[in-house]
C-alpha cells in the first residue's frame, strides 16, 4: 500500500491528506436540516449529517490529492449510527481511489491489537466466511506497549498488503510532557523513532517501509532529527493550518527526493468556508471552498519543497 501512496503523491504532485474530522458545528445548517427533517435530531440524523457533509468534500476534492484521514473519534461520539458514516465514508473515499488512512491510534496488549487489526485492516472469520470490517489501508498505532502492542498489526499488515503510521512525535502542545523527557541523555521519541524505524525494516516497499511515523509539522526541528535517524520511514505530519504550521515549517520532513512525508490538514480543509480567506464561498459552496484551500495548501507545500 505504501507504493500506492507514492505513485498517488507523484500523480497528484500534493503530499496532502485531507482529514475527515467533522464535527456537527462545521456542518453548513442546509445539510444539517436536511438530515434532521428526515431523521430528526437524532443520532441518525446526525450521522446522516456528517454522511452528506463528507461526500461533498470528497467529490470536490478527490482528484486533486491521494489520501484521506477520517479520523474515527469525531464518527464514535454518535454510536452506532456514527460508525455507519464511519464505513460508508471509508468505502466511498476508496471507491474515488483515496488512500485511506484510518486514524483510530489503537494499541493494546497482543490479543486485543490482533483484534483491532483484523477489524480495521484484515480479516475476520465469522464460521466458514471472512469478511473485511473497516478495510482501511493504514492505521494510526499508539506505541505505548511496545512490541507485543505492534506485532499483531505488522502481522497483518504483510498478509493484507496494509500500512501503519506509528505515534512519535505529536503535534499537539503537551505532547513533550512525555515525548522530550529524557532517556540515557537523549528524548524519547528519538528512541521511539529508532524502534518504529527497525520495526519497519521487517516490512519494506521499494524505497520505504509500509511502517510509517506520525511526526507533527509544529516541531520541525525535531522533524529534522528524526528524518535523519529514520530515512525510509514514511511520515504522517499533522499541524498544518489550524495548529499553526505553514509549508515553510515542512522541508526537514521530506527527503531530498520530495518524498518520505504526507501533510494532514483537518480543519484547514474540510471546514474552509468559515475561514475569511474563503468566506466569500458561503455555506452552499462549503466544498469548494474546500477544494481552494487543497489548491493553496499544495502550492504552499511545493513552493517550501522548491
Amino acid at each position: 500500500m505504501i507504493e500506492k501512496l507514492i505513485q498517488k503523491i507523484k500523480k497528484t504532485e500534493a503530499p496532502i491528506v485531507a482529514g475527515l474530522d467533522p464535527m456537527l458545528a462545521y456542518i453548513p445548517q442546509p445539510i444539517l436540516k436536511s438530515a434532521f427533517d428526515e431523521y430528526g435530531e437524532t443520532l441518525e440524523g446526525a450521522a446522516q449529517a456528517v454522511w452528506q457533509f463528507n461526500k461533498g468534500i470528497i467529490d470536490a476534492v478527490c482528484d486533486l490529492i491521494p489520501a484521506v484521514k477520517p479520523q474515527i473519534a469525531m464518527y464514535e461520539q454518535f454510536g452506532i449510527p456514527g460508525l455507519e458514516a464511519y464505513k460508508r465514508t471509508v468505502d466511498y473515499c476508496k471507491e474515488k481511489d483515496l488512500v485511506v488512512i484510518g486514524d483510530i491510534k489503537r494499541g493494546d496488549i497482543g490479543s486485543t491489537s490482533a483484534a483491532y487489526a483484523a477489524g480495521h485492516l484484515g480479516r475476520v472469520q465469522v464460521g466458514s466466511r471472512s469478511y473485511a470490517p473497516f478495510d482501511e489501508d493504514f492505521a494510526t498505532v499508539n506505541p505505548y506497549l511496545g512490541t507485543d502492542g505492534i506485532k499483531p498489526f505488522v502481522d497483518v499488515c504483510r498478509e493484507y498488503d496494509k500500512g501503519l503510521f506509528i505515534l512519535v512525535k505529536t503535534s499537539n502542545p503537551s505532547s513533550g510532557e512525555f515525548q522530550d523527557r529524557l532517556v540515557d541523555g537523549r528524548p524519547l521519541y528519538e528512541w521511539v523513532g529508532e524502534k518504529v524505524d527497525g520495526w519497519g525494516r521487517d516490512h519494506m516497499g521499494s524505497q520505504y517501509s509500509y511502517i510509517g511515523a506520525v511526526v507533527g509539522a509544529t516541531y520541525p526541528e525535531m522533524g529534522k532529527r528524526l528524518r535523519a535517524l529514520m530515512p525510509r520511514t514514511f511520515f504522517l505530519v499533522p499541524g498544518y493550518g489550524a495548529q499553526g504550521a505553514r509549508g515553510s515549517d515542512l522541508a526537514s520532513f521530506f527527503n531530498e527526493d520530495g518524498l518520505g512525508a504526507i501533510v494532514n490538514s483537518s480543519r484547514g480543509i474540510i471546514a474552509a468556508y468559515k475561514q475569511e480567506a474563503y468566506a466569500a464561498f458561503g455555506e452552499d459552496g462549503y466544498a469548494q471552498a474546500s477544494r481552494k484551500a487543497v489548491e493553496d495548501m499544495a502550492a504552499d507545500i511545493r513552493q517550501a519543497l522548491g
